[in-house]
């Protein structure tokens, strides 16, 4: 594992869940002074929207990323293909097809040929099968036009629709084009209970990203006074240095390198942290992902 890309994922200083926001030329240098291989690159307001980056501003973060040695960059698009089906007449699918084109133009500007990219929550105002085939449909047409500009779109599990790796894994071989591949991330197999090493294994071809973060699970009850007892609810998950939580990395990893995976690890800061939102326990929490990962 230790031979691995290893990025640091911008969101992780971006403010966005009250804790420390740096600029994106600031997150670099920290990933560069970490010993990070690249950052992927949060592409949208506070820190990447391609409404506020010229050509100019694009070719002086590229050189920024040059010189500060990191040659691993992605870009991490923000999509929801199935937004506002209540409103048939805006179309909704049309605007997320051009961000998605503009991301591409932005990651070919950058150097960083790689878009992630998610898939859709589910909607009430479509059936299940609608939905799958707007989004199957869309991802067909943004890998077409990423394409055309030599970048690739590393699809997430992460939205409610082809959130279970087998039906991620359906999603992939229906839309089979070449500039779509699998951004597969552990974190929503392990919560779904799935075993880590064969969703690996089985998604292992398609993998050309995956983008991580560890964390562990805290009950919750809810007191109910007419049975003087409590009863359980949906527990919380609170981020943890990475290695500490329920997440069995060792197994994913391995099971995907053994297949053949050789693509990049984004660390992602994405909640709340227990220790708190302050740079130096974000700056702990991305040693600490360094370290265990070189180290395997």
């Amino acid at each position: 594992m230790h031979t691995l890309p290893l990025l640091l994922h911008s969101v992780s200083y971006s403010g966005s869940w009250g804790q420390t926001a740096l600029t994106v030329e600031q997150v670099a240098n920290k990933a560069a002074a970490f010993c990070f291989d690249g950052v992927m690159l949060m592409a949208k307001r506070p820190h990447l929207s391609p409404l506020d980056w010229d050509a100019a501003r694009r070719r002086q973060l590229r050189d920024h990323l040059a010189a500060a040695g990191l040659r691993h960059n992605v870009l991490a698009g923000y999509t929801n293909f199935t937004a506002d089906l209540e409103h048939a007449e805006i179309p909704q699918r049309e605007m997320q097809i051009y961000y998605v084109e503009a991301l591409a133009q932005l990651g070919a500007d950058l150097g960083a040929p790689a878009v992630r990219i998610f898939t859709g929550y589910e909607h009430p105002a479509a059936s299940f099968s609608a939905q799958w085939r707007m989004i199957a449909d869309a991802l067909g047409e943004c890998a077409h036009r990423a394409g055309r500009l030599g970048v690739t779109l590393l699809l997430q599990n992460h939205h409610d629709v082809a959130a279970g790796w087998e039906s991620f894994r359906d999603l992939l071989a229906e839309v089979n084009h070449p500039s779509l591949k699998a951004g597969f991330d552990a974190w929503a197999p392990a919560l779904h209970g799935d075993d880590l090493a064969a969703a690996a294994t089985a998604l292992a071809p398609w993998m050309a990203h995956t983008t991580v973060a560890d964390y562990v699970r805290r009950p919750r009850h809810r007191y109910e006074p007419a049975l003087v007892n409590y009863v359980p609810a949906t527990p919380y998950v609170q981020a943890v240095p990475f290695g500490e939580g329920f997440i069995d990395y060792r197994a994913f990893f391995s099971a995907a390198v053994e297949g053949g995976y050789n693509g990049g690890v984004a660390y992602e800061m994405c909640s709340p942290l227990l220790g708190g939102g302050a740079e130096d326990n974000l700056d702990r929490y991305a040693r600490a992902f360094v370290a265990w990962m070189r180290a395997r």
